[in-house]
């Protein structure tokens, strides 16, 4: 297997450095803008060296992953010496091999390995990383290289071009970032009942692993249940009404989720009891969300 080595030691970096090494690939060398960030992750993988530089880790490491920050990914690049042959992989959700031209330039082969996970803990980090997509952009030989770490972190693997990893990576922010933002708007309301964000969180957080489950276990458009869903325009009036008098700030947001749910509410087709009931039920509920009260 080739030598692998790590620019940067934060979550991801030291979540794939672990995994790796527990899958049988020697990881040799890591370093940090940080020394003591490095020496923490070598610490945790066997036969890994701190070093004091980045150019310790491309002169002793035949594939180099750089995991740090994306806006850091191009000033490392720049300022390292690489080899012909040599394996230079960025972890960016959205950039693309461009970030990698001055290495490519001095004949090493360029790669995107991105988990797409979350990484709010380190700990969690390496628990999670098992089964999630990778996100792989890549020529061969190093594209088949890169598949076969991802099949060895038992992950399945889809491949980007340039022009794709902006619009995965607002996928990837929808899915993750601003569910946590629903959940604390979630959590603001319960506030006006008495409940604190703690409260609310675990008592919200049953509902988020049943929808979850419903999405993987029986799929779009059919998992989605609620008001829309069923064609209660009453329900939402209701909502629509209490919003514009306790918290008015949210009824937008409200009127744009409720429209953008309708289309799915359509493929479900559980409105009405034909397609024209459907249809028109649907039309309904478009008038009264996007009606704005003045």
């Amino acid at each position: 297997m080739l030598k692998l080595g790590f620019i940067g030691a934060g979550k991801v970096g030291t979540a794939l450095a672990v995994r790796l090494r527990g899958k049988g690939y020697p990881v040799v060398a890591v370093a940090s803008r940080s020394f003591s960030s490095a020496e923490r992750l070598a610490e945790q993988v066997e036969g890994c060296c701190a070093c004091h530089s980045q150019q310790e880790v491309a002169d002793t490491a035949e594939l180099v992953f750089i995991t740090t920050p994306d806006d850091a990914i191009a000033p490392v690049v720049a300022n390292t010496r690489w080899y012909p042959c040599q394996r230079v992989i960025h972890c960016s959700g959205t950039d693309s091999l461009d970030i990698l031209k001055p290495a490519m330039e001095q004949g090493a082969l360029g790669g995107g390995f991105h988990p797409l996970q979350t990484f709010a803990d380190v700990t969690y980090a390496i628990e999670n990383l098992p089964g999630s997509t990778f996100a792989l952009e890549a020529t061969e030989p190093l594209l088949d290289e890169l598949k076969q770490m991802a099949a060895t972190l038992d992950g399945p693997w889809v491949e980007l071009k340039s022009g794709d990893k902006v619009l995965y990576h607002i996928a990837a922010v929808f899915t993750c970032n601003y569910v946590v933002t629903l959940v604390k708007l979630a959590c603001d309301l319960w506030q006006n009942f008495g409940l604190s964000t703690d409260e609310a969180v675990k008592s919200l957080i049953p509902l988020l692993r049943g929808t979850i489950n419903n999405l993987e276990n029986i799929g779009l458009p059919d998992c989605l249940t609620g008001p829309i869903a069923r064609g209660d325009t009453g329900t939402i009036k209701k909502h629509l009404e209490v919003l514009d008098k306790r918290t008015p700030v949210l009824t937008s947001i409200y009127r744009e989720l409720g429209i953008e749910t309708i289309p799915i509410s359509i493929a479900k087709g559980k409105m009405g009891v034909s397609i024209a009931e459907n249809e028109q039920q649907a039309e309904e509920l478009r008038e009264i969300l996007g009606v704005i009260n003045n």
